[in-house]
């Protein structure tokens, strides 16, 4: 596994959790507990999106009949249409 050396800042919060993770003997150092929790977040995200995929492939695979509607168009669009127009008027 290739490193990369990279100087990033925290939280006082997350710095704290990140010594927390080591002084509970999860992690040998700040650095691995950084990586280490990056890596599960990553895997989670992975998880999300592969069962989200699924899901997708499950509902476009029902036939047409079994559809549940949605309504017009508009209706789907509505909420971001307004929320636009909301900064719009910001503008």
């Amino acid at each position: 596994m290739s490193v990369q050396k990279q100087s990033v800042s925290f939280t006082d919060t997350a710095y704290t959790f990140a010594k927390e993770l080591v002084e509970a003997g999860e992690y040998p150092n700040v650095s691995a507990a950084v990586s280490g929790e990056l890596a599960k977040a990553k895997a989670v995200r992975d998880r999300e999106r592969t069962l989200f995929e699924a899901e997708i492939e499950r509902r476009l695979s029902l036939p047409f009949d079994q559809w549940e509607p949605v309504g017009e168009a508009s209706d789907v669009t509505a909420g971001a249409r307004a929320h636009l127009a909301t900064i719009a008027q910001k503008i």
